[in-house]
């Protein structure tokens, strides 16, 4: 089972986001890798930290993973692990976290970055593909194969040490003011904060070296996805120029309704209606489920409005605990014509005992019925 991100920070659940990302930084400090050199524990640890504060300082991810733990992100390479993330991926997104801590910058000296002032990685863009989906597949797990245009570098594309910024892939100013000298950084104007230039490119390439591909991602989706929800392929985003690391390919989960099946969190509902003569004299039928169809026995003497209670038969829940139940509401059928004879048997019925209303205790009223629905 995966380490909770709460306990990996040490936060609560209540933790302000300035109380997490303080504990981030504590955390990455003391894990970092220029501190433990050749500490595959210590990489591990600062990867996880990463992870954690990569879903917990984001509003929208947080109350995800709060709703459904981590398989809110699992399914579709997002987070594995602690493993998920690479540290291009880390020093890209939170480089500024650690302020001066190791010199400024955005990477570190042993994977390349540079907070010694080596060459910062640029992200290539992100993308994002919607696929839509049945309760059969949200409710059992699907692989997908999605066809993506993204762009990657052109075969025979090289690149140069940008001149402007010496391959650093940041320009620094100092501007005096009357509060004394004031030094800005940012993102070098020629290369874009590549650290590097297109030297020689094919003709089919675009001003980056890029051209434009079609490829086949499979992404397995897992039981218990939601609409609207989205999921990350990691590196099969467009390309960045130079030696950056590609982005990402955000899947955007629609839901498509079901004839008969509506669905309620992971609860489902369907309307069953039955004729007066098969609920007087009860009868079995067949309906739908998101496993194929299922007979249920109808007793007789059935009252309209009942509930029937199919347990398990709803949707997994994506937290991997359990799942919803699949709510059968009874609707007896009352006809709106009748021959001479129908009518004449129900006009000498109306005095008759047994057609006269006798709630029982187990006859529940429509609101405990809601009740029961929910609880």
């Amino acid at each position: 089972m995966k380490e909770d991100f709460y306990d990996i920070l040490g936060v609560s659940k209540s933790a302000t986001p300035d109380e997490i990302k303080k504990a981030y930084r504590k955390k990455a400090l003391k894990y970092h890798p220029d501190k433990n050199p050749d500490d595959k524990s210590a990489e591990e640890k600062f990867k996880k930290a990463a992870e954690a504060y990569e879903v917990l300082s984001d509003p929208d991810k947080k109350a995800r993973y709060d709703q459904f733990g981590h398989q809110a992100f699992e399914g579709a390479g997002g987070f594995g692990g602690g493993g998920g993330m690479n540290m291009d991926d880390i020093f890209s997104q939170f480089g500024d976290i650690f302020g001066g801590a190791f010199g400024g910058g955005g990477g570190f000296s042993g994977f390349g970055g540079g907070f010694g002032g080596g060459q910062r990685r640029v992200k290539g863009s992100n993308l994002r593909i919607r696929v839509t989906l049945n309760l059969e597949d949200i409710a059992n797990g699907v692989e997908k194969k999605l066809k993506v245009k993204r762009k990657v570098q052109a075969p025979g594309t090289t690149y140069k040490t940008c001149s402007t910024c010496n391959g650093h892939g940041q320009v620094t100013r100092v501007t005096n003011t009357i509060l004394g000298r004031m030094q800005t950084s940012s993102a070098c104007p020629t290369c874009g904060g590549a650290g590097q230039m297109i030297d020689k490119k094919p003709s089919d390439a675009d001003a980056q070296g890029l051209k434009v591909v079609e490829e086949t991602v499979s992404v397995k989706i897992p039981a218990g996805v939601v609409d609207g929800m989205q999921l990350k392929v990691t590196g099969k985003g467009n390309d960045a120029p130079g030696n950056g690391i590609a982005g990402d390919l955000l899947v955007v989960i629609e839901e498509e309704e079901h004839p008969t099946l509506k669905r309620e969190g992971d609860n489902l509902h369907y309307d069953l209606y039955v004729s007066l003569p098969d609920a007087v004299l009860g009868t079995s039928t067949e309906i739908d489920t998101v496993t194929g169809k299922v007979r249920i026995k109808i007793e007789q003497g059935v009252q309209s409005g009942k509930i029937l209670r199919l347990r398990g038969k709803g949707i997994p829940s994506i937290n991997g605990y359990g799942g919803g139940d699949l709510l059968v509401h009874v609707n007896v059928w009352t006809p709106k014509t009748l021959s001479k004879e129908q009518k004449e048997f129900f006009e000498s019925m109306k005095n008759d005992e047994h057609f006269q209303p006798k709630p029982e205790s187990s006859d529940k009223s429509f609101f405990e019925k809601v009740k029961d629905m929910f609880s």
